[in-house]
C-alpha cells in the first residue's frame, strides 16, 4: 500500500467493520471509537484513505444483501488492484471478507487484478503459496508504524509475527523484506507492483 501511495496512486483501505468486537471490557461503541481511530491514524502513515463497509467485528455475514452491501463499496471505489485476505484463515471475518470481496470481483467482470494477501501465516492463513512478490523493504519502517497505530491490538505481539514472514518472504524473494501475494489466476488486469 505505501509503495502504491508514494508512486501517486489513490489507496484505499477498505475495512469490512469497525473492529466493534476487538477490545476487551470495552462496549461495542467504545471499541468501534478507538479502532476507527487507529485505522485512520494507519491510513495516515500509509499515505491511504480509510473507507468502512459497515458490518460488525465479529458478526459478519455472507448472504445476498451483504454480497450487494459490499460489491456496491468496492465497486464505487473504481480499483484498478484489490489485495483481500486469502480465504483460508482461521479468523471468520478475515473468510468473510475474501468472499465477499471474490463476489465482487466476479460481478464487476473481473475488471480488476484480484491478489489475496496473508495474514500471520500459521496462526491464521492456512495453506498460502504465493505466486507474486513484492519488496517492502524501503517502507518496511512504515508498515510497522502502521501495525502500532493499532495499539488496542497488542502490536508487539502480532508484528513480530509479520516481521518473520517479511523476513523469511524477502529470502524467497531475494531482498531484506517482501510481502507475498496469490493472484487470482482469471484476473484479465495485471499491474501488480514492484
Amino acid at each position: 500500500m505505501a509503495l502504491l501511495a508514494d508512486e501517486g496512486h489513490d489507496v484505499v483501505a477498505l475495512y469490512l467493520t469497525r473492529g466493534e468486537a476487538g477490545i476487551r471490557r470495552k462496549s461495542h461503541d467504545q471499541a468501534a471509537a478507538i479502532r476507527t481511530a487507529e485505522a485512520i491514524k494507519a491510513c495516515q502513515i500509509l499515505k491511504a484513505r480509510p473507507v468502512f463497509a459497515g458490518q460488525i467485528d465479529g458478526s459478519t455475514e455472507i448472504n445476498s444483501k451483504r454480497y450487494q452491501e459490499y460489491r456496491q463499496v468496492l465497486l464505487d471505489l473504481k480499483p484498478d488492484i484489490v489485495l483481500t485476505h486469502w480465504p483460508v484463515d482461521t479468523h471468520r471475518d478475515h473468510r468473510a471478507t475474501a468472499l465477499l470481496t471474490y463476489d465482487a470481483w466476479l460481478a464487476s467482470k473481473k475488471t480488476f487484478a484480484l491478489y489475496y494477501f496473508e495474514v500471520m501465516t500459521g496462526t491464521q492463513t492456512q495453506l498460502f503459496r504465493p505466486t507474486h512478490y513484492v519488496d517492502i523493504t524501503s517502507v518496511e519502517p512504515r508498515k510497522r508504524d502502521a501495525c502500532f497505530a493499532h495499539a488496542s491490538q497488542d502490536p508487539p505481539h502480532f508484528y513480530d509475527q509479520h516481521a518473520v514472514m517479511n523476513q523469511f518472504r524477502g529470502m524467497e524473494h531475494g531482498c531484506k523484506y517482501a510481502e507475498a501475494f496469490v493472484s487470482a489466476a482469471l484476473s484479465r488486469v495485471e499491474g501488480f507492483p514492484g
